[in-house]
C-alpha cells in the first residue's frame, strides 16, 4: 500500500512518527491483520514492527487480538481522534496546574531572587539586545509594560498608534490601575481621533510633530525602533532595548521638553 509522504506528515498531529503512521494507516485499510502483514504492506522493517504496534497499542490506536498468530484490530479513526483530544487536554491541564503552582511556590522565588542579584552583576552595557519583527517588538513592549512601576512614555507615528492600541490597550489599562503615569506623544492624523478617545481613559495623548517611535520605562529601559514603519514590512521592523538609565533619563528628559510644546487631540 502506497500512502502518500504529504498525508503521512498530517498525521504528525495524532503524535505519530513515520513507522507509527504508516503501519497504522495499513492496518486501517485491512482491518485486522498479522505484524509480518503489515511490515510488508507498510514496507517497515520487521524488526521494527513489533515496537511499533506495541507503541500503537499504548497510545490507544489499536487492539491486539489473543490467538495465534496474534492479530492487530484498528481502532475507528473518529474514536482515536477523541482518545487524542482528551490526552492533549489532560497534559495541557497538568502543566497549567504545574505552572500555577510553581508561580505560587518556592521554586519562582528563588529564580526571581537569582535573576535579580545577577542583573545586580552586570554591566549596564551588557543588558541590551535587538528584537526582530513587529509581533516580536510587542511582545516585548507588553512585557516591559507589565513590570513598570512609575511612568510609561510611548512616541509613535500615527500608524504605529492604532497598532498599539490593539496590541498593548490590556497591558497599558492594567498599568493605569497599577497607578503608573502613562503618556503617549503621536504624530498627528485625523485616523487617531476615535482611537485617542478610546484611550485618552488610560494615558494622557499629544500630538507632536517630531516623528519617532520609542518607548521609555521607568526612566531607566528604553526600546527604540530604528525603522519608518511606514517604509518596512512589520517582519522586518526591528527595535533596540537598552537598560541604561543614563541614557533612559536623558531621552525622559528631552520627551518632557517637547511634552510641553505638544498639543491636545481633539
Amino acid at each position: 500500500m502506497i500512502v502518500q509522504k504529504e498525508f503521512l506528515n498530517k498525521l504528525k498531529d495524532f503524535g505519530l512518527n513515520t513507522y507509527e503512521s504508516k503501519l497504522w494507516t495499513a492496518l486501517l485499510s485491512r482491518g485486522v491483520s498479522t505484524a509480518g502483514e503489515l511490515s510488508d504492506i507498510a514496507n517497515v522493517p520487521r524488526s521494527r514492527s513489533y515496537d511499533v504496534l506495541e507503541s500503537l497499542e499504548r497510545k490507544g490506536f489499536i487492539v491486539m487480538k489473543l490467538g495465534k498468530p496474534i492479530k492487530y484490530i484498528a481502532v475507528a479513526p473518529e474514536e482515536v481522534l477523541e482518545r487524542v483530544k482528551k490526552k492533549i487536554t489532560e497534559e495541557s491541564d497538568k502543566q497549567l496546574k504545574n505552572m500555577e503552582e510553581l508561580k505560587s511556590g518556592e521554586v519562582i522565588d528563588e529564580l526571581k531572587l537569582l535573576h535579580t542579584q545577577g542583573i545586580e552583576l552586570v554591566d549596564p552595557t551588557d543588558i541590551s539586545g535587538c528584537v526582530k519583527g513587529r509581533k516580536n517588538l510587542y511582545d516585548h513592549l507588553e512585557g516591559a509594560i507589565k513590570k513598570a512601576e512609575s511612568s510609561i512614555i510611548i512616541m509613535t507615528t500615527a500608524k504605529g498608534f492604532i497598532r498599539k492600541t490593539e496590541a498593548l490597550k490590556s497591558a497599558l489599562s492594567k498599568a493605569k490601575a497599577r497607578g503608573i503615569k502613562i503618556r503617549i506623544g503621536v504624530t498627528s492624523s485625523k485616523d487617531i481621533v476615535k482611537k485617542v478617545q478610546e484611550m485618552s481613559k488610560i494615558a494622557d495623548i499629544k500630538s507632536s510633530d517630531v516623528k519617532a517611535r520609542f518607548c521609555l520605562i521607568d526612566g531607566k529601559e528604553i526600546t527604540f525602533m530604528l525603522l519608518n514603519d511606514e517604509e518596512v514590512h512589520s517582519s522586518y521592523d526591528v527595535g533596540v532595548w537598552v537598560n541604561s538609565k543614563f541614557f533612559t533619563s536623558a531621552l525622559e528628559a528631552l520627551f518632557d521638553a517637547e511634552w510641553k510644546k505638544m498639543k491636545d487631540i481633539e
